[in-house]
């Protein structure tokens, strides 16, 4: 996609999704961060696995995937989400007091966040105390002039206006679903239509850039001059898990390439509906 080799921290759950007929690595930052990769991106994982043969496995699996990792070894339980698919479309069940709830910085993971051209992160892994000071630290040390994304991922319980404002403090990227616009509406006091909402969201934090994607109703990607909005190619859908963290990585490497909306957008809708037609959110492409 690039000549120049960008470097990207994806920071926050790394566990296994348990599907219905297996387990497969999972975590929005560790999609995220793998599909980077795969765009060629030096990307690194900064997260908490449990001492244990989970933990192993998933270790032994991102060194086979030949992704960078930082990772804290706890004496808590590999995390992992009971998975349910209806039609393709997953529903979580998130286990709580697991590994990547205890995320803390370690030296190889600050030298990575001192160079990092971009930053990933959500809610749901901001659900610990240990956790949240990980990744705020991590946002405080990233270059000022990095992209750091709000992937918001919005699941069961495990937010508040609170969190979701602190986050919005430090993004200049936000990416949303149209469910969690309707949360973020009713938060914000925004107005009523998509396009107000989200140019609300934009000027309010003061962000380059907000992606909102609508599932198999396509995706919008608004900036303070330019709104592209574009539908789904017609796959044959296996699932949709990483559906969404592969577009936003495709659509980050278009940002940090400085290729026009249009073209960053189409790459990133064009990734997310090639991820859909395989199994899991880190498939080999």
């Amino acid at each position: 996609m690039t000549n120049k080799k960008f470097n990207i921290v994806g920071i926050g759950e790394l566990l296994w999704d348990m599907l219905p007929d297996g387990k497969e690595l999972g975590g929005a930052p560790a999609n995220f961060s793998y599909h980077c990769n795969y765009f060629g991106a030096n990307s690194i994982i900064i997260s908490a696995l449990g001492n244990d043969e989970h933990g192993e496995e998933i270790s032994s699996i991102l060194k086979e995937k030949k992704l960078n990792y930082s990772i804290n070894y706890v004496e808590k339980p590999t995390g992992f989400v009971s998975v349910k698919l209806a039609n393709g479309i997953p529903s979580y069940h998130i286990h709580e007091n697991v590994a990547w709830d205890f995320i803390e910085l370690k030296n190889d993971g600050i030298e990575a966040l001192k160079i990092a051209d971009a930053i990933c992160f959500g809610s749901l892994s901001q659900r610990s105390k240990t956790s949240y000071k990980a990744i705020h630290n991590a946002l405080s040390t990233v270059p000022e002039a990095a992209l750091k994304v709000f992937d918001i991922n919005l699941r069961q319980s495990y937010f508040n206006k609170k969190l979701i404002e602190d986050s919005l403090k430090y993004a200049n990227v936000l990416k949303l679903n149209d469910e969690e616009l309707i949360v973020l509406r009713k938060m914000f006091d925004l107005k009523n239509t998509e396009d107000e909402a989200c140019m609300q969201l934009l000027n309010q934090f003061n962000l380059k850039l907000v992606a909102l994607t609508n599932g198999s109703k396509g995706s919008i990607l608004y900036t303070k001059n330019e709104i592209s909005q574009l539908s789904v190619p017609k796959v044959k859908v296996i699932d949709t898990i990483g559906a969404g963290d592969s577009f936003t990585a495709a659509m980050i490497m278009g940002m940090l390439s400085e290729k026009p909306l249009k073209q960053t957008h189409l790459a990133a809708t064009e990734h997310a509906s090639k991820v859909c037609m395989y199994k899991g959110g880190t498939p080999i492409l």
